[in-house]
């Protein structure tokens, strides 16, 4: 409750003066609505609300494991030579500068539209902070440990495992931290572009439909909504951060 308390009294802080604002400079629900009449689209559209959001929740969580998976395996192949590093690092560059929503129509061209362009999408946008961070960390390995190893003959896998993996453990769950939200946000970028109205539509193309229809209490509902999911995915992260770690890294204790 000590950790929970602060951050749930500044939203409802926030959420009164914000209520307040409205009513007293009598600002239109088009183009501000109050927090109450956020609340009310919430609750008369709670089923699209869920389905939308378990529909965006797939995508993204696909995206987000797909990165994770191949940023580990790219980090540790960018960390087995300083030339290797110098002739593709730059390339992964690409994945955090590239605008998603200029490269989802061509997604869209390659895989149709539907949720596997919209995964790519989440996962193009979430694989560069795994790759950084996780370089960061095997390359940090104290130099003395992998000396010990290379005196006692221990193979490149054997020392990766046992050694640099380890080591490189917090770099990595800072890294899926980041690239946790960073794949809701992708997702719903995907969704704008890519995403077919069948089904339950995530909450990006609820957020273009609303629009559409003039709806900007239902589009701040669906945006709440993507903020609850992100914060989700946030949340399971720190969790198994703290799992892998509460036993000997400081971070955690």
């Amino acid at each position: 409750m000590a950790a929970i308390w602060p951050p749930v009294a500044t939203f409802i802080v926030v959420a009164a003066v914000g209520e307040s604002v409205v009513r007293v400079w009598g600002i239109a629900p088009y183009l501000l609505p109050a927090p109450s009449g956020v609340v009310r689209a919430m609750v008369a559209n709670w089923r699209e609300l869920l389905g939308s959001m378990g529909t965006t929740a797939v995508a993204a969580l696909v995206g987000f494991v797909m990165a994770v998976a191949a940023g580990i395996v790219v980090a540790v192949g960018l960390s087995t030579s300083r030339l290797i590093q110098r002739a593709f690092y730059p390339y992964t560059v690409f994945f955090q500068t590239v605008p998603v929503v200029a490269v989802a129509p061509l997604l869209v061209i390659w895989f149709g539209a539907g949720v596997q362009s919209v995964t790519i999408c989440a996962f193009i946008v979430s694989v560069f902070p795994v790759i950084a961070n996780t370089l960061t960390g095997l390359l940090s390995t104290d130099p003395a440990l992998r000396d010990m190893f290379r005196l006692y003959g221990a193979s490149y896998g054997a020392t990766l495992w046992k050694l640099k993996l380890p080591s490189a453990l917090p770099n990595i769950v800072t890294g899926m931290r980041i690239a946790a939200g960073l794949a809701v946000i992708g997702t719903i970028v995907g969704e704008f572009v890519a995403a077919v109205l069948q089904g339950n539509p995530g909450l990006g193309v609820m957020v273009m439909e609303a629009r559409r229809l003039g709806r900007t209490d239902l589009v701040f509902a669906a945006i709440f909504a993507a903020s609850m999911l992100g914060l989700a995915m946030f949340g399971l992260v720190n969790m198994a951060g703290y799992l892998l770690l509460r036993r000997w890294h400081a971070s955690e204790r």
